[in-house]
């Protein structure tokens, strides 16, 4: 077994979160841990179904809690410790939060082998647009650029 006691503790942790979400008919096989100075500050399980929320993954749940625990929409000087390698939309939403570092126990693989597959969209990202299974088609309108040129001339942003 790798890693040090604490981070197998917090590892266990989500692993057993995710096992109990499994148990109690909440949700899918995955937990997540967000943890600060040593300390737990968020977990999430996979919500999916019991939400109607496709974006409700145990990453994602933690990553808002924990921005609504801390007061930050970013999670620099925290870790992420999750049941299961990250899918696409939780790689991106943990690269926004920015922690300072991602841990997990399962693999893509051992997902997909449980019928939790998410090769599909890895392959659909390396496709041209009009290639995709899902239709992608942009449309300009006048002034489509007017929310960008707003962002640009702001004073009052805050840059993330």
């Amino acid at each position: 077994m790798n890693g040090t006691e604490e981070q197998r503790r917090f590892m266990e942790e989500a692993v057993r979160l995710a096992e109990n979400n499994v148990t109690t008919g909440n949700g899918g096989p995955f937990g997540a841990v967000i943890v600060k100075d040593g300390r737990i500050v968020a977990t999430g399980v996979n919500e999916v179904t019991k939400k109607n929320d496709p974006t409700a993954h145990a990453e994602v749940q933690a990553i808002r809690e924990a921005c609504r625990v801390l007061g930050s929409f970013q999670l620099s000087d925290c870790e992420l410790y999750t049941s299961c390698e990250p899918c696409p939309m939780c790689i991106g939403a943990i690269y926004w939060a920015r922690p300072k570092a991602v841990y997990f126990a399962g693999t893509k693989d051992e997902a997909a082998a449980i019928a939790f597959d998410d090769k599909f969209i890895y392959d659909e990202l390396e496709r041209p647009m009009a290639d995709r299974r899902l239709p992608m088609v942009r449309i300009t309108p006048e002034g489509y650029a007017a929310p960008f040129e707003a962002w640009a001339a702001s004073v009052r942003k805050v840059e993330y």
